[in-house]
């Protein structure tokens, strides 16, 4: 517990509404994930994340987030490893079909397994594979902190951004 709750002190009620916070929100540009796992049944799982940050570099920590209400849940909550996938901007069409509930989110899509067994997407920019570290549950969303056992990444690729509810491309300065 932080030592301000533990002195009693909390937080003023927000002034504002969900959908003003998620619109500000939206204004922080992101890259875009794809976080990939099998259950212990060997089911494959997935679905597009742009909560994703370095934590530590040692030892090698990485964060997400996820709802609570997501119906992966499970899978990642219990799993012992994950991948997260970091998309290049030819990837768009894969970020929206990891996105969407009501489909196949892997029909048609490329992947090698990782060391330990987490699809890895084929033409991904980045990849990340992790031992499932550490949860925390904050809000409605819980917090995955993996320990990164192996990671990759293509030094050339353009990464897919996320800002303000729409895709974008990057453009050096």
């Amino acid at each position: 517990m932080s030592p301000a709750r533990s002195a009693g002190h909390q937080a003023r009620p927000p002034d504002f509404s969900s959908r003003e916070f998620r619109a500000s929100l939206g204004m922080f540009a992101t890259g875009v994930t794809i976080v990939t796992a099998r259950t212990a049944a060997g089911e494959l799982v997935g679905l597009t994340a742009n909560s994703f940050n370095s934590v530590s570099l040692d030892p090698p920590l990485v964060l997400w987030s996820l709802s609570q209400a997501a119906g992966s849940m499970a899978a990642f909550s219990n799993g012992l490893h994950y991948a997260i996938n970091v998309l290049t901007v030819d990837q768009q069409a894969l970020a929206e079909q990891f996105a969407y509930r009501e489909t196949d989110r892997w029909d048609g899509v490329e992947f090698t397994e990782g060391i330990n067994g987490a699809p890895l997407l084929v033409g991904a920019a980045a990849t990340f594979e992790c031992f499932n570290r550490s949860q925390y549950t904050e809000g409605d969303h819980v917090i995955f902190v993996g320990e990164v056992e192996r990671c990759a990444h293509r030094a050339d690729a353009s990464p897919l951004l996320y800002h303000g509810g729409k895709f974008y491309t990057e453009h050096p300065l």
